[in-house]
């Protein structure tokens, strides 16, 4: 029996490490085959925002799925300390005496590899199986493994090819650009995404995509223009204009769920609703929107507040709050008496604008005989005294 070991820090694992473990399979159809995340790596220290060894243990289990036969394992995450690669052999070894040990690794592994640790022990005890680049490196590898094999009875075998050309470390420092979703399978991006690991933003095509799934059709050209609005009005207010996109991408995302299904978000999220809330759930969307936008995509508290805020306003709004509130009145698909006016008004003078736009809504729900949300009343008592 074969059995293949992959290992490596995963840090986290993307495209071209899956497309390795594909070259892997395809090349040497393994009885078993064993993805290892490292524990600590031995050589290395790890880049201070990485995920628990754990969570990049899940991050594995979603980021290999579709290699055939791949297992991800938590052999080197069991034991305390650096994750010697002689170690996990030894383990092996007593759990498969007669079988045929394969260790996977890239061409800089096997050119360093007499500085491993228990190099011997391990050239004795298992078969190297090299992934080469392209055929300039294979006639450097083989020069190699050909060193290794006289020197010592290493057994190597040279895997050919095409990698894709991305690095852990980069990708690391992309996330936080907002960068790297497409050298990221979409469940590892996600998950990075929604606990915010390496202090991952998201990229925003992608969140649209993401966003838009939960909208029904005829509402995406507003969310469009509430995103387009919020970005103008951050960059004329000195706030940062794709925080505000997100805020305006997510901010509906629960709009078009009936009166049970809000209902039954705020008991998973333990959000309490009031009698008015009830009797009118539409309100409900702004706090089920934050909290399942949380969920998904772990938004700041500060976008979660400008989603919270946007339908009813309250007093004392942060500046995105408000920058999202009327940016959802104002979009371009908005066409109401007065709003030129308010349009006008935002560019201006933002808390006046807020007055004017809190004192719109309040006649309007007036003039259908409804009585005005506790929260728009204040906000407007609020904005008219600060105007």
């Amino acid at each position: 029996m074969t059995i293949a070991l992959y290992g490596g820090s995963f840090n986290p694992p993307h495209l071209g490490h899956a497309e390795a473990a594909q070259t892997v399979y395809n090349e040497l159809k393994p009885d078993i085959f064993l993805i290892i995340p490292d524990n600590i790596p031995p050589h290395k220290e790890m880049a201070a925002d990485s995920p628990t060894a754990r969570q990049r243990m899940e991050l594995c289990s979603l980021a290999f799925r579709k290699v055939p036969g791949a297992q991800v394992s938590d052999i080197e995450l069991r034991r305390e300390g650096r994750s010697y690669t002689a170690d996990t052999i030894d383990l092996l070894r007593r759990q498969y005496p007669e079988d045929e040990l394969v260790l996977v690794m890239g061409t800089d592994m096997l050119l360093s590899f007499e500085e491993w640790y228990r190099f011997e022990y391990l050239l004795k005890s298992c078969t190297l199986a090299v992934l080469a680049r392209d055929e300039l490196e294979e006639e450097k590898l083989r020069r190699h493994a050909e060193h290794l094999t006289r020197c010592y009875g290493g057994r190597v075998r040279l895997l050919h090819h095409e990698p894709l050309p991305m690095q852990s470390s980069e990708i690391r420092a992309r996330l936080k650009l907002r960068m790297c979703a497409a050298l990221l399978d979409d469940e590892v991006y996600s998950l990075i995404i929604r606990n915010g690991y390496y202090d991952a933003l998201p990229e925003l095509a992608w969140l649209r995509r993401k966003a838009y799934a939960y909208l029904s059709e005829s509402r995406i050209a507003h969310v469009a223009g509430c995103e387009s609005e919020a970005v103008m009005l951050a960059k004329r207010w000195g706030e940062d204009p794709e925080t505000a996109a997100t805020a305006g991408i997510l901010h509906d995302i629960t709009k078009k769920l009936d009166a049970s299904q809000q209902l039954n978000l705020c008991d998973k999220y333990g959000i309490i609703c009031d009698n008015a809330e009830r009797s009118h759930p539409k309100l409900l969307h702004a706090k089920t929107g934050a909290a399942l936008a949380r969920e998904l995509f772990g938004i700041s508290d500060e976008i979660y507040g400008a989603i919270r805020w946007h339908t009813t306003g309250k007093p004392d709004m942060t500046q995105l709050e408000k920058i999202m509130y009327l940016a959802d009145y104002i979009e371009p698909t908005r066409d109401f008496p007065g709003v030129d006016a308010l349009r006008k008004l935002s560019y201006e003078d933002l808390d006046a604008a807020m007055a004017l736009g809190l004192r719109m809504s309040l006649e309007e729900i007036r003039s259908r005989g409804e009585e005005p949300y506790k929260d728009t009343v204040e906000a407007y008592q609020w904005y008219s005294q600060e105007g």
